[in-house]
């Protein structure tokens, strides 16, 4: 049984973390024995300690921010605890792990080191600097680095680009488990939720489930609200989410005079049954990798409209009811949504499909099969480098 140790910087409610979550949950437990490494504070952490048969290990200095002494500190854990479990594969999650963690385990001597690409860390809200620091980075990483996973084929292209890989990549989409956003809803139950959203059942009520962080950009999300508010008297917006840009988003609800019109939910366990309430989806963000709530409003079947960064135009592909318009356009985004809320008055069932059938590389059993079939051609890979050593040593 091979040891496989996942690694990512903090367990919130995001795509990186439920893929790797899912993973780790998932692997075939007659040839790997998972190990889950996180930071501490992610509101998944318990969760992740109550999957049977997955061992989590919680590293106090393996934060987000970074931090010159604490980074050091969380590379020095990350070396003792790869040293004392020995695995065959470590395998990162997220930029911050994904460079303490590759480096911990080459200097651990593990024999396979693998990281999934959930977009890159090099992001347009950094300076120059920092850019070319985080691309130098990635690009000496990369020598150490067995295998890359990427989730959209826009990383690829640009990880090319950059010179931190050329054929040691692999395309593996981020799937999902459509089944829940798929079953049909009780209507009582999607009027209950309607309402603690503040919408009622004449309103038309747009949503979007993000961690408020600069990424997802929330403050383009309300100032896109009011201006379909300002157009239409029946829309309503909810924002499923929080984070550190929470007093900033409540402060523009505020200065738009949106409140009743705005609903600040908060994070919601419930995805599924509150994405049922809504009759039309954002996505505002300013970079993604592939976005998986993209793939959860498909199959709910709402009509989406999500800004053109990164792998939303592959996770928009053959969905009838997607538009994509330039990050922060926020006249693009508004005229989007009031030219869908005329067509749903129109002929709603042209807009609003019962759902949306997700092909089979967005579905998170195909993910776990992928990821499988790659352990496995590795591990023989390096099963072979090992019997030609002996071989040689033999002579």
């Amino acid at each position: 049984m091979e040891t496989v140790c996942h690694v990512i910087t903090k367990l919130e409610l995001g795509g990186a973390q439920e893929v790797a979550l899912h993973l780790v949950s998932h692997l075939d437990p007659s040839k790997y024995r998972p190990v889950l490494v996180a930071g501490p504070g992610g509101l998944l952490n318990e969760d992740a300690k109550a999957i049977q048969g997955l061992e989590v290990v919680i590293l106090s200095w393996l934060g987000r921010p970074v931090h010159l002494f604490g980074d050091l500190a969380a590379l020095l854990q990350l070396i003792i605890l790869f040293r004392r479990l020995q695995p065959t594969i470590v395998h990162t999650h997220s930029s911050k792990a994904g460079i303490l963690g590759r480096w911990a385990a080459w200097f651990a001597g593990v024999p396979i080191i693998l990281h999934t690409i959930h977009g890159f860390g090099i992001t347009p809200d950094q300076s120059p600097a920092v850019r070319w620091l985080f691309t130098w980075l990635e690009r000496i990483t990369g020598w150490i680095t067995t295998h890359w996973i990427a989730v959209a084929q826009t990383d690829i292209d640009r990880g090319r680009r950059w010179g931190f890989f050329e054929k040691n990549v692999s395309l593996i989409r981020p799937g999902i488990d459509p089944q829940p956003f798929e079953l049909w809803s009780d209507p009582r139950n999607r009027q209950a939720i309607r309402c603690e959203f503040g919408a009622g059942p004449d309103h038309w009520l747009v949503g979007t489930v993000a961690c408020l962080k600069p990424q997802k950009a929330p403050e383009k999300f309300l100032a896109v609200a009011k201006n379909v508010c300002d157009r239409l008297s029946q829309a309503r917006f909810v924002l499923i989410g929080d984070g550190e840009l929470r007093q900033l988003v409540e402060s523009l609800i505020s200065r738009y005079g949106l409140e009743g019109r705005v609903c600040l939910a908060g994070w919601r366990r419930d995805v599924p049954a509150s994405m049922k309430s809504m009759d039309a989806f954002v996505l505002t963000s300013r970079w993604e990798g592939l976005p998986r709530v993209i793939l959860e409003a498909r199959a709910t079947g709402l009509p989406i409209v999500a800004a053109d960064v990164g792998g939303v135009r592959e996770s928009m592909q053959t969905h009838p009811s997607g538009m994509v318009v330039n990050d922060g356009d926020v006249e693009a985004f508004s005229a989007s949504l009031v030219q869908l809320y005329h067509q749903s008055c129109e002929s709603p069932g042209n807009v609003r499909q019962r759902a949306d059938s997700l092909p089979r590389e967005f579905r998170i059993d195909h993910m776990v099969q992928q990821y499988e079939t790659l352990y496995g051609e590795l591990l023989e890979g390096r099963r072979k480098e090992m019997r030609a050593q002996a071989l040689g040593l033999s002579r």
